[in-house]
């Protein structure tokens, strides 16, 4: 046969420029030892302090990667079936396969079939564009042959099924099999493995989510290849199409569902300390301290008092934070009534004035100094010379109980349990506005507190964090310790990165606890808190702000703090009972599920108490002519010595009366 001289001149220019062109793609291919290197974007998982997955942190790729040793063999098989028949056999292109899909190609005139092998795949994914060019299919192969010469079948499989997109942006099949199946990749059965990989052509036009019959039809076209290659016989292939798929659909919805204000409270301490790139694409697994059972009892409880009695007492937002005072574990948290329509978080965020909630930080300034509960305190119409402001220009004061009602001499128990203001006013004059306020920062007040005489009705905004851990110095005898949402940290390969050190530091006395704790305990017991009494030893205080915008109500247990506020974000008023009425509702609710597997603790009791029968009009011991007499717990410095003088005539009325004929309960009224 003779060629004619253009011909074969033309030959030579095309296999010319042809080879220019292969020179040019294999001379700018990226080096494929860079695997050796390569590290997917993983996405963060954050877990409950019982190791139960609450939330991932991820940008485009929510992904986990997982070695070949975690995948199912079923997997292996249907992936091989499904994707690339001759896997084990070819080096990186099948000429087969590259031939059948161009006669398919021809025979339907557009792209049908792309004909890639598994390996060709993963070089396109991680090192080319999705672009259909001539270029890019030569770069393809160029590269896969060179992956072939490099890694084993094993590790090539490896890098793929971690790599490929599965619909519902889980990327890998180790997030897919989560998804989907509620399960690990080396857990799926042969029936989720071949509807896992039977996915893969069109992850989100077969998804079992959105079309059940196209995904069933794929697994059968799974199952099918798989017998014809002797992978499974055709019984396991009947048996498997027959088996009842089990979908998970909550799954695609729970990460970050689940305490969201905590998640998001988790993802911005993350940041501070790892950077945005670490946490979303570095695959980190945070352990955090939530208590998955606190935290559902938090949510449930919280939204069940929001419906049913929010516009009762005229109420839309409430917030709850729980802690272990042991260690500052945050157990549970609820910053709003919904995440989705606001991520103002209130629990950590927030600040508003605590009402009477502060008034324990001065109680304990005077426990300090050596006062004792049985002291005597006026509750009688006072004005108080204040330094003079344009609200009050005269610098004269005259509080009002909550009430407004005024009951005489009272002990300093008694103040605290019913929440009196003019008492504990008369306290903080004599105990000093430095004193209270040096005790509240002690226990972890850190915002700014505006001195006065005001401070003691909780005048200055706090946020609930603040508070919660400082009533934990009273719940755990006297010691601070730093709250923390977050115990321990791992990278992507297991090693701990951060370990959460607990260092507790001793900012009261263990006896001036004991004591707040004693005293408080008749919060719940007896006060302004009753309808938040235990069925376990605990202690409390309440607090309501001015026209009735804020109420509030810290209580505790030895193992756990909680804090709940109710009230609206616009400010508005609440009905004034709220604070009786809802908040001690809401604490004892809560508590009771959150501690429903923990043994009831009690407090240490307080030492060098005596205790006696005093009248209180004189502040002594009572004889049979006083007309009020309590129970009263003093130091042994402060016991009186003598009995009442002022009540010696015989025969006068005995009206004997204890200090719980002020209970609210009984007389239908509050002090806050």
């Amino acid at each position: 046969m003779r060629f004619s001289k253009p011909l074969i001149i033309g030959v030579f220019i095309l296999l010319a420029v042809f080879s220019g062109v292969m020179l040019q793609i294999i001379t700018s291919l990226p080096n494929v030892e860079t695997l050796n290197y390569y590290t997917p974007s993983e996405a963060s998982v954050l877990l409950s302090q019982d190791g139960k997955i609450i939330a991932r942190f991820h940008e485009e790729e929510n992904r986990r990667v997982v070695p070949y040793s975690s995948f199912s063999p079923y997997l292996i098989k249907a992936v091989v079936s499904v994707e690339d028949e001759r896997f084990y056999t070819h080096h990186g292109i099948d000429l087969w396969g590259i031939l059948r899909a161009t006669f398919k190609n021809l025979l339907y005139g557009r792209f049908v079939e792309g004909g890639s092998t598994i390996t060709q795949q993963l070089a396109r994914n991680l090192f080319l564009t999705r672009r259909k060019t001539f270029g890019r299919k030569l770069a393809e192969i160029a590269l896969a042959l060179q992956i072939e010469r490099r890694f084993t079948k094993e590790e090539i499989l490896e890098y793929y099924l971690n790599q490929i997109y599965l619909g519902h942006n889980t990327y890998g099949v180790e997030a897919a099999s989560d998804a989907y199946f509620n399960k690990h990749a080396k857990d799926l059965s042969l029936a989720e493995a071949a509807m896992l990989m039977g996915i893969v052509e069109g992850p989100e036009l077969y998804t079992p989510y959105r079309n059940f019959e196209q995904a069933k039809a794929r697994q059968k076209i799974v199952l099918t290849k798989m017998v014809q290659l002797g992978f499974i016989n055709l019984e396991d292939a009947k048996n498997a199409y027959k088996e009842q798929i089990l979908l998970y659909p909550e799954n695609l919805k729970r990460y970050g569902q689940m305490a969201p204000y905590f998640v998001s409270y988790v993802w911005g301490e993350l940041i501070k300390k790892f950077g945005e790139e670490a946490v979303n694409k570095g695959g980190l697994r945070v352990c955090t301290t939530l208590d998955i059972t606190a935290q559902i009892a938090a949510e449930d409880t919280i939204r069940k008092f929001i419906n049913e009695e929010g516009k009762k007492y005229n109420f839309s937002q409430s917030a709850l934070l729980a802690i272990d005072p042991r260690n500052g574990y945050i157990r549970a948290m609820v910053g709003g009534v919904d995440f989705i329509k606001s991520q103002f978080n209130r629990a950590i965020q927030m600040k508003r004035q605590p009402g009477s909630a502060f008034k324990p930080f001065v109680y304990a300034a005077a426990v300090e100094q050596g006062y004792s509960p049985g002291t005597i305190l006026p509750d009688k119409p006072t004005t108080f010379d204040v330094y003079p402001n344009r609200w009050n220009p005269f610098g004269k004061w005259e509080p009002k109980n909550f009430d407004r009602k005024f009951r005489g001499n009272v002990t300093m128990r008694f103040a605290l349990e019913k929440s009196l203001n003019i008492p504990s006013i008369k306290l903080l004059e004599k105990v000093g506005i430095e004193s209270a306020i040096s005790v509240a920062k002690r226990l972890g007040i850190t915002s700014r507190i505006e001195p006065g005489l005001a401070l003691t009705l909780g005048v200055s905004d706090v946020s609930m964090l603040e508070m919660v851990s400082a009533y934990g110095v009273f719940a755990n005898q006297g010691v601070r310790v730093e709250p923390t949402p977050i115990y321990k940290i791992a990278n992507r390969d297991g090693v701990v990165i951060y370990e959460h050190q607990v260092k507790g530091e001793k900012v009261l006395e263990e006896n001036v606890a004991a004591v707040m704790v004693d005293m408080m305990k008749g919060v719940l017991a007896r006060g302004t808190g009753y309808q938040g009494r235990l069925n376990r030893p605990a202690a409390a205080k309440t607090g309501t702000t001015e026209e009735f915008k804020d109420a509030w109500i810290i209580g505790y247990t030895p193992q756990l703090v909680a804090g709940v506020w109710v009230g609206n974000d616009d400010n508005r008023n609440m009905k004034g009972v709220a604070e009786v009425a809802v908040g001690p509702r809401i604490f004892k609710e809560f508590m009771t599920q959150a501690l429903v597997n923990e043994q009831a603790l009690d407090f240490p009791a307080p030492s060098g108490y005596l205790n006696a029968r005093i009248c209180l009009s004189s502040g002594l011991l009572a004889n049979s002519h006083c007309p009020k007499i309590v129970n009263a717990q003093f130091f042994e410095k402060d016991y009186p010595v003598s009995e009442c003088f002022i009540h010696p005539k015989a025969g006068e009325q005995n009206d004997e009366e204890d200090e719980d004929s002020f209970n609210s309960e009984e007389s239908g009224q509050t002090t806050e």
